[in-house]
């Protein structure tokens, strides 16, 4: 999410910013501000007329962009789950363009005392908003051994959840696991083949983060909130970086974009029932060079959509599934 400090860059920045086809007079919605690299792309975009709502829960994020004192920007700390809350308060119910560049930031990611990373020992938190919720150390010292292996397989995909839930039980046993490094040396004991180029405990540190964020309810949630307050030619771009996000995003604009029909019922292109949306262009990632200079790129998928006229039909929302991250 967001951008430039020293260890930060916004990733599929001008990708990004072109998908969003910024009108100088439009409002634009970055719904993860992070350290603002799209926001301050977006509002070099803008003129006098222009207007940039950002949105983020990370208490970090949201003092970074107090830094900006334009006029065109505001901040809101707030999940991006509550849109439709944040653009009345702003006075803006409908939005010509809006960014969402998903999962953890570097900043969050780089600093220990946040947990989120298995590579500098710190509190085992993981929350993105500190100042709400269950942090990761209280989620592993409740849920049941069940729960962790489930967790664990699905919002990590991880083959050895069995393995590292046990684990983790008998660890608890013996003392509270409330360290980052206490985490991943369990982990590690308990995953015995090692995938080549990737420590043992990834795609533990993966399932707990997303757990305690809720981070897949928040992005099912959020883009049918997008789509109803988008102005007919305004552009939704999702930037991901896994599959369970990147599965969301791509069913979701399927679904807004493609008329659930009998494959076999008879319809010219006239008579086929408008959608609220249309796809924009291919999938786009980062070329050689980005991922060169940010490895964090190499994961990154760029979705991007248009709405349309067409209005939004409410049982369109029922065909999108809450489960769509689930292969």
């Amino acid at each position: 999410m967001g951008a430039q400090t020293l260890t930060h860059r916004a990733v599929l920045l001008s990708e990004a910013i072109e998908a969003l086809a910024v009108r100088s007079d439009g409002t634009y919605v970055d719904g993860t501000f992070g350290r603002g690299g799209h926001s301050r792309a977006i509002l070099e975009r803008l003129g006098p007329g222009g207007r940039l709502i950002a949105i983020d829960r990370d208490p970090q994020a949201v003092a970074a962009a107090h830094a900006i004192t334009d006029p065109r920007f505001q901040v809101w700390h707030s999940p991006m789950s509550e849109l439709p809350a944040v653009l009345e308060a702003a006075g803006a119910p409908l939005a010509d363009g809006m960014l969402f560049d998903l999962g953890v930031s570097s900043p969050q990611l780089e600093d220990a005392a946040r947990g989120f990373s298995f590579r500098a020992d710190g509190p085992l938190d993981m929350r993105m908003d500190t100042s709400r919720g269950q942090t990761a150390a209280q989620w592993l010292a409740a849920a049941t051994e069940r729960q962790i292996r489930e967790g664990i397989g699905d919002y990590g995909e991880e083959r050895f959840a069995k393995q590292i839930a046990k684990a983790l039980v008998a660890a608890r046993e013996r003392e509270p696991i409330v360290r980052t490094k206490q985490l991943a040396d369990i982990v590690g004991a308990a995953v015995r083949t090692r995938e080549p180029g990737q420590d043992p405990a990834t795609r533990t540190f993966q399932a707990l983060r997303i757990l305690v964020n809720r981070e897949l309810q928040e992005v099912s949630l959020t883009l049918p909130q997008a789509l109803a307050h988008l102005t007919p030619g305004g552009r939704l771009a999702v930037i991901s970086f896994h599959s369970l996000e990147d599965r969301i995003v791509k069913r979701f604009m399927r679904a807004a974009s493609q008329p659930d029909l009998p494959r076999d019922l008879p319809l010219r292109a006239s008579e086929m029932p408008q959608m609220p949306l249309k796809i924009v262009g291919r999938v786009i990632r980062a070329s050689a060079a980005e991922i060169a200079a940010n490895p964090r790129a190499r994961s990154a998928t760029l979705r991007v959509a248009e709405r349309t006229g067409a209005p939004v039909d409410p049982t369109l929302l029922h065909r999108i599934e809450p489960d769509a991250w689930r292969s």
